[in-house]
């Protein structure tokens, strides 16, 4: 079997503007709501140019006036939105299964995860951040969930997993642009890191993941994920291939 995301839209799902204020935010790629009751994991969907990314849904600690998502910086560009510019957002909870190898896949959704750039903090900040931490702790005791893998075919060859470690890999994102996963690819090796693009396609979609690993132990894929969170990419995280 493998673990994959499927689209729960009886747990959230909301159709409405969002906008990014230009400001620059800690957390990663996330997007907030004020009907969401606990932090999930979401697809979330620019209903105005087709892309879409995979982040967190969480609850603001206080209401704004205007459009009813509030996107984080990181969001926004991998959804190619503009500061101060509303657009039309789709945004539904995710949650895993195990599937069969070879199984049915046309509820899995695919997205891209966007390397969170190095910004500064501001105080709106840290509700974020404590929010994505809440629910990465809460989506498995390995540290981070696991994403579609089962649709994935290696563009180029792997390693096999390590014995011992059920996620020796650790994933750093789903992109639906090749360049993109060409991009942060090239960022790691930059950093001494040796990268691995994962072609696949779901929904008659290509996307491409981009893998570290396998580690020999949890002492070496933990390292490496701090390696690799240092170096901004904070939605990285264990996968088994």
């Amino acid at each position: 079997t493998v673990e994959r995301d499927v689209e729960a839209p009886e747990v959230f799902q909301a159709a409405d503007r969002g906008l990014w204020d230009g400001r620059p935010s800690l957390g990663g790629v996330w997007v907030a709501h004020p009907d969401v009751t606990d932090p999930e994991r979401a697809m979330i969907r620019n209903e105005s140019n087709g892309k879409f990314v995979i982040g967190v849904i969480y609850r603001p600690e206080r209401q704004t006036p205007g459009p009813a998502f509030q996107v984080s910086s990181a969001a926004a560009e991998a959804l190619g939105m503009i500061a101060g510019q509303p657009a039309n957002l789709k945004v539904t909870a995710l949650r895993r299964e195990e599937v069969p190898v070879g199984g049915d896949e046309k509820n899995a959704p695919t997205g891209t995860l966007g390397a969170a750039p190095a910004v500064a903090a501001t105080s709106l900040d840290d509700p974020i951040a404590a929010a994505a931490a809440a629910l990465d702790a809460a989506e498995a005791p390995g540290g981070a969930a696991a994403v579609p893998a089962a649709a994935a075919q290696p563009a180029v060859a792997s390693a096999k997993p390590t014995p011992g470690l059920s996620k020796p890999f650790i994933q750093i994102g789903i992109f639906s642009v090749k360049a993109n996963a060409t991009n942060t690819a090239e960022s790691l090796r930059r950093a001494g890191m040796v990268p691995t693009i994962k072609e696949g396609k779901m929904n008659g979609k290509n996307f491409w993941r981009v893998v570290v690993g396998p580690a020999a132990s949890s002492a070496e894929r933990a390292a490496i994920l701090k390696k690799i969170k240092g170096l901004g990419f904070t939605d990285a995280y264990f996968v088994t291939n």
